[in-house]
């Protein structure tokens, strides 16, 4: 049995990748970047992107599941191509947003692949995880530069997942029955505020961090300037702002999923201590 994994190089794609080798499954990865995938030599590396279609054709050939980035510009490209090679199963890294009841970019957009994947026919699970865990690298230079946090919303309180626990429970998806037709919202075990986020990774370095709270105009000005998008940037400072109102309670997928619980924060901000150093 052959699994194909796209996004391969990212964060939750190389934990997925690791996790299938070692459960013995034969991988192939879909990069656009075969030279500086770093991926290991057991796997067998494709070139090209999602909304290739030669690419995808030549990826899936063989191939009986699929973990799938989510690409909305490539998503009906996808399909068409999984389903001329017989995939069976696909396996979506979406996001909990898709289940908000307000309207937000990031939720139409994976409720964009999250549709198109239902309407092939597929054996589909759906994973909506809320915030990553490794959102919080892009404060890595400015600590190791000014041992400053800047964020918005310091009351907020969301529950950051793992990287490697949100593959757990893909490859679960993948390798085993029972899974079909059920769309997972993930989180980490504690609901926890930036600030606490910030502690967590000082006692992990070793060293005194200063949190500093934005407003949200500086904020919006600020992920702008690095080149998010504007729709995205309001889509997150809505996240923040409803997590200053409520906590964001935890869920118990991952336990339920994998039969382990899924890891802290201060235990992934030990994990990642060298990334902030």
């Amino acid at each position: 049995m052959t699994v194909l994994v796209t996004g391969a190089t990212g964060n939750v794609g190389r934990c997925v990748v690791d996790r299938l080798l070692a459960a013995g499954a034969q991988v192939r990865a879909l990069t656009r970047r075969p030279e500086t995938a770093g991926l290991p030599d057991r796997v067998e590396v494709v070139a090209g992107g999602l909304a290739d279609a030669d690419a995808l054709a030549k990826a899936l050939a063989g191939v009986d599941r699929v973990f799938l980035f989510p690409v909305p510009e490539g998503a009906q490209t996808f399909v068409e191509q999984a389903k001329a090679a017989d995939v069976r199963r696909v396996v979506l890294l979406s996001s909990i947003a898709v289940a908000y009841p307000e309207s937000n970019m990031i939720g139409e957009r994976h409720r964009a692949v999250e549709e198109a994947v239902e309407a092939g026919g597929f054996e589909w699970t759906h994973l909506r995880p809320g915030p990553f865990a490794t959102n919080s690298l892009s404060w890595a230079e400015a600590i190791r530069a000014e041992g400053v946090v800047r964020e918005p919303h310091a009351e907020a309180r969301h529950a950051p997942i793992h990287e490697d626990d949100i593959a757990a429970v893909a490859v679960a998806a993948l390798l085993e029955d029972g899974h079909a037709g059920v769309a997972y919202p993930l989180s980490g075990p504690e609901a926890i505020s930036p600030p606490e986020q910030v502690r967590a990774i000082a006692a992990a370095i070793g060293r005194e961090i200063r949190f500093e709270e934005e407003t949200p105009e500086q904020a919006r000005a600020r992920w702008i300037g690095a080149g998010v998008p504007a729709g995205i940037v309001d889509s997150m400072l809505s996240y923040r702002a409803r997590g200053g109102q409520r906590l964001d309670a935890p869920v118990p997928t991952v336990q339920q999923v994998t039969g382990r619980p899924a890891r802290t924060f201060a235990e992934w901000a030990v994990e990642h201590a060298d990334d902030f150093r």
